[in-house]
């Protein structure tokens, strides 16, 4: 298989925006990122440029792009269009300043309360040192009504976990709303990668959520193949599908055991935990690392030895009896079934992705929508419509399954390619050619479909590179789920959906 065909551009001016983007959508294509750039020498005059990236079920992309005067730095809103699009304008406001006119929510996203006025961080000539004020708190929709009260959670928390503020409206024990605030760790992730040469990139890529390093290094590099037109041999293509499904193995195996915790049956966590650490060594002999750092390279992957099939696929079926044991307890039932719903229509309008959606009955799934090798007969997309705590834990029991499957078949191919003398492209990132150029990079990591979209210069040097993690799109869900939920189901709720702050909070 070979690379996807490139992006179908549509140029567009502010009037024209909102036609385009209703166009790609009834043709069922799905917003997935939005990036604006900074176009031009910091004088009046210079534009912004937006652009807007759709991808469909059967490898379709199109990018809409818009120019934005810099003197007159405002877009319409497509909020009533698409709720991610809406999202994706807040974050450009708060980064760029370019306003969203008519947006329902125009209050800030990324930026908190104590940031100064005028300060937007991704601008070539934003302030390095800028001077933050008092916190001053964030607007929510205060609940009232007769028995009503509040449960602020965070963002400091108990665990050692990342920062995020809950705020709960609760009449007795069930939640009536619950309001979300992240993005209290802005790392400017985005704006580290310019200025690097592409090969520099990967590092950075693999450190943007620690738990998912195949998943954005691969994004990176498959986003710099397609920018500069480097094709990736079959051999490496097959090692790079084999490291993703082993990062899926080991965070899925923790998960099963991570949900069950929050039941109160915390044995099976504990052999989760075992099952895990059994498979983080298995990735260091792998790779090196035992989160599987350093085997994605620009125009190629490697691997340090051959996957132990043995030990994956006891692992495996350990999984699945430890799930069996779990479900088939009442209590444990009971906690999972009809808990924290998330309609397939909702999951839908907010555009969830990976197994979140899959449990809500959307079978979105990169590795069928927009797949970069052919994974064969032994792959399906599993889902559930339940959509309730219960349908994610068996999506990533049945994803388990899946997995250990093609852990066995790609390194079968792998293994058969080598035996026939076909190797990887080992030089590829030595003599990389330059641009310029831009590219995209799609994959379903472990938590869903991840995009990166970069664009690189004359000299190979990054100018700007656009990341978009599931936990952007899927985090959402959380609160609509939560509605008529009991407090005391929180934890296993938020466990069941188990987001990014830090791929999140870029």
């Amino acid at each position: 298989m070979t690379r996807l065909a490139p992006p179908e551009t549509v140029l567009v001016t502010r009037d024209q925006l909102a036609a385009a983007m209703a166009t790609q959508l009834q043709r069922g294509l799905r917003l997935a990122l939005v990036a604006a750039h900074e176009d031009g020498p910091l004088v009046r005059g210079t534009s912004f440029r937006v652009v807007h990236v759709f991808l469909g079920s059967a490898g379709e992309r199109v990018e809409v792009v818009v120019e934005v005067p810099r003197d007159d730095a405002w877009l319409p809103t497509l909020a009533g269009l698409s709720y991610p699009a809406g999202r994706f304008e807040r974050e450009i406001r708060d980064l760029y300043g370019i306003v969203p006119r008519g947006h329902p929510q125009p209050y800030r996203l990324v930026r908190h309360g104590h940031w100064p006025t005028g300060f937007y961080p991704m601008l070539r000539d934003a302030d390095p040192a800028p001077t933050f004020g008092a916190d001053q708190g964030f607007p929510f929709v205060e609940v009232s009504g007769k028995g009503v009260y509040e449960i602020p959670v965070g963002p400091v928390h108990a665990g050692m976990i990342e920062p995020g503020h809950f705020r709960f409206s609760v009449v007795g024990e069930t939640i009536v709303r619950m309001y979300q605030r992240l993005y209290f760790a802005h790392r400017g992730v985005e704006k580290l990668f310019e200025g690097r040469p592409v090969a520099d990139g990967i590092p950075l890529a693999e450190r943007i959520s620690g738990d998912t390093a195949v998943g954005h290094s691969l994004a990176y590099a498959m986003a710099v193949e397609d920018a500069l037109g480097i094709e990736v041999p079959e051999h490496d293509r097959l090692v790079r599908a084999l490291l993703l499904e082993c990062e899926r193995l080991y965070n899925h195996v923790n998960d099963i055991g991570a949900i069950i915790n929050d039941t109160g049956l915390s044995i099976v966590n504990q052999h989760a935990g075992r099952l895990r650490e059994t498979l983080l060594r298995h990735n260091a002999r792998l790779t090196g690392h035992r989160l599987l750092r350093g085997a994605i390279r620009i125009g190629g992957a490697d691997l340090a030895s051959a996957p132990d099939l043995a030990l994956v696929t006891s692992v495996a079926a350990e999984a699945a009896e430890l799930a069996s044991i779990a479900t088939g307890h009442g209590m444990v039932a009971n906690r999972l079934d009809t808990t924290a719903v998330l309609p397939p229509e909702q999951a839908r309008r907010l555009g969830v992705l990976g197994y979140v959606a899959r449990a809500s009955g959307l079978a979105v799934d990169a590795r069928a929508d927009q797949p970069f090798v052919d994974l064969g007969e032994r792959f399906e997309v599993i889902t559930r419509t339940t959509g309730d705590v219960r349908a994610r834990f068996d999506v990533r029991v049945d994803e388990v399954a899946v997995t250990a499957r093609l852990v066995a078949d790609l390194a079968a191919r792998i293994a058969a390619l080598e035996g026939s003398g076909s190797d990887s492209n080992a030089s590829a990132s030595a003599d990389l050619p330059t641009g310029p150029g831009a590219g995209l990079g799609v994959v379903e990591a472990w938590r869903g479909t991840l995009v990166h979209r970069i664009e690189v210069d004359a000299h190979g040097v990054l100018t700007r590179v656009k990341v978009v993690d599931p936990s952007f799109c899927t985090w959402p869900g959380l609160p609509v789920a939560l509605a008529e939920t009991i407090v005391p189901d929180f934890p296993l709720a938020n466990k069941s959906f188990n987001m990014s702050y830090a791929g999140n909070d870029l």
